[in-house]
């Protein structure tokens, strides 16, 4: 499994969620995505017209075949397109990949308010298709407008492992400019296959690092000891000679236990059968039996409690030292997001499998870091 897994969606409860879960300020939130563009605004048939793609946005109540059916289009069509079912229901607000073009509708003159996505641990991305959709062989091409700021977005098609924030972070956009662009759910659920627009960007990201102030500026150098004065006399000891009366030094490494000699516990009992690779493992598996217990690996707060859409269960532990580790594979879960966790603790058990492991990640804001050096 990639780590797909720093899925951290499911976790949106409140106004104030950090959508990186990060935590604190300075440079560890939002602040450091690119400003976006304003959602765009579909026409008055729910359609977003670019020139080489449309795509359509759901009504309330439509399944893929009424939507396909009011736009004129072939529902199996549609349906293939998007990785759907004929049938299957639509989210109000939902967007869908058009399989051919439609005539554009008039524009609004009023935009629509914004998707309300308050209520609610990575391989390298695949790319976006870069192929442009072609107009239909028997009309001449279609006029149409670009809406969200005159740049046509880039299309990402949604592979198997990713979740929202990845394909957030691989574009340098907010979290939640991409739910908002896209219509996702409180729950900021994605499947695989699903065709997403990435928010237009309006600016570089602001640099966090300050600017190094000019050579001599800053506070004035200390003035040294004059060497006119002498030094007050000392009375010095040989060196490796110990004062009289010094008691002898504890052996530290008698006393080590394992609970000292690593900062974070193994949290789960087994081998490691994938070791640490930035690019094409993010962390390391540890191969377990199915229905051992998983334990956290330090003291913290259940941070987010979701899924990958694999429907792999992942638990995100926030720690006080500005770590955060993720553990995907988790089922029967025994704790739930807010809760405080105490090192050790078991928060579920190893998800069967074949064979069954648990992935386990340390991470530092977006970076991902060995586990190893933590668990030794």
């Amino acid at each position: 499994m990639s780590c797909a897994t720093m899925a951290l969606t499911g976790c949106v409860n409140n106004n104030n969620f950090d959508w990186d879960l990060r935590g604190g300020p300075g440079g560890t939130s939002e602040e450091a995505r690119q400003a976006t563009a304003s959602r765009p605004v579909p026409d008055g048939n729910g359609v977003l017209s670019y020139p080489g793609y449309q795509m359509a946005q759901a009504r309330r109540g439509e399944t893929v075949a009424t939507m396909s059916s009011r736009l004129g289009l072939s529902a199996t069509d549609v349906a293939r397109t998007n990785s759907l079912q004929i049938n299957d229901p639509l989210r109000e607000g939902e967007l869908l990949l058009l399989p051919g073009r439609v005539a554009a509708a008039p524009q609004p003159m009023v935009a629509t308010a914004p998707v309300d996505i308050t209520a609610g641990a990575t391989a390298a991305l695949d790319r976006v298709e870069s192929s442009a959709l072609p107009p239909p062989a028997s009309t001449k091409p279609v006029a149409v407008s670009t809406p969200g700021g005159g740049k046509e977005p880039t299309r990402h098609t949604v592979k198997r492992g990713e979740t929202a924030f990845i394909i957030a972070r691989a574009y340098n956009v907010s979290a939640k400019s991409l739910a908002e662009w896209n219509g996702l759910g409180s729950d900021m659920a994605i499947r695989e296959g699903q065709t997403l627009i990435i928010p237009v960007a309006t600016g570089a990201a602001p640099n966090p690092e300050p600017k190094p102030s000019a050579p001599g500026s800053g506070s004035a150098t200390p003035v040294p000891p004059s060497a006119s004065k002498p030094l007050p006399d000392e009375k010095t000891t040989p060196t490796g000679t110990k004062p009289a009366g010094t008691p002898s030094s504890p052996d530290m490494g008698a006393s080590r236990t394992g609970a000292s000699a690593s900062r974070m516990t193994m949290p789960a009992s087994g081998s490691i059968v994938k070791g640490y690779d930035r690019k094409s493992n993010q962390g390391i598996n540890i191969g377990a039996a199915a229905g051992s217990a998983v334990k956290a690996a330090d003291g913290g707060t259940v941070a987010a409690i979701t899924r990958d859409t694999e429907q792999v269960q992942i638990v995100v532990i926030r720690h006080s030292n500005g770590l955060m580790t993720v553990y995907a594979g988790v089922d029967q879960l025994k704790v739930k997001k807010g809760d405080s966790v105490s090192r050790g603790q078991q928060i579920g058990v190893v998800r069967s499998g074949n064979p069954s492991f648990l992935h386990f990640e340390v991470r530092k804001g977006v970076d991902s870091l060995d586990p190893m050096p933590y668990l030794q």
